[in-house]
């Protein structure tokens, strides 16, 4: 079973780019002219996300360096402490709507540390596939099709952020607990 799976894998991004061809040319659509404009499109709003990049690694940079993580895990610590949850991940809480490279990094040395059947290993996995870069989103995606008013949108990404937070540390704790 392995195996087939292994081999549709393979397949399955050839066969797609296939099919696309062939609909395209059976729907006399011009096919690279058509990629090479959505090649062009594509590379105008990469430039133009590059300054909210820029801007959202400096300040995440200067969050880290300046110790303020570190100050909000240690006010965060004694609060959520009688709730059952580990001290050890809430660098990786704070930091994943933030940034999702240093909450990989973050996940990665916990799970370096602890194993990736502990506890530890298994909440930090769960936390990472289940929620989202909030800031990130805004900064770069919001900032790249120019909206300028985001009403809600940091408060709901926030309150998704926590959900999923809460939500691994239940399932995580009830299911490896």
């Amino acid at each position: 079973m392995g195996g087939l799976i292994t081999g549709v894998a393979d397949w399955v991004i050839p066969g797609l780019l296939f099919v696309v061809l062939v609909l395209g040319f059976c729907r006399r659509i011009p096919v690279y002219e058509t990629f090479v404009t959505g090649a062009q499109e594509g590379f105008e709003v990469a430039i133009k996300t590059i300054p909210y990049l820029v801007a959202m690694l400096v300040a995440i940079s200067v969050f880290r360096a300046s110790g303020a993580m570190d100050g909000v895990v240690y006010f965060l610590k004694p609060l959520l402490e009688p709730f059952g949850i580990p001290p050890e991940v809430l660098p990786h809480a704070v930091m994943r709507p933030l940034s999702g490279g240093a909450a990989l990094g973050i996940a990665t040395d916990i799970i370096r540390t602890h194993g990736p059947d502990s506890l530890l290993g298994c909440l930090v996995s769960t936390m990472q596939g289940t929620s989202d870069t909030t800031f990130y989103i805004l900064s770069v995606y919001f900032g790249a099709i120019g909206v300028k008013h985001y009403r809600y949108a940091p408060v709901t990404g926030l309150l998704a952020d926590v959900t999923t937070f809460l939500a691994s540390v239940i399932i995580v704790g009830r299911t490896f607990g």
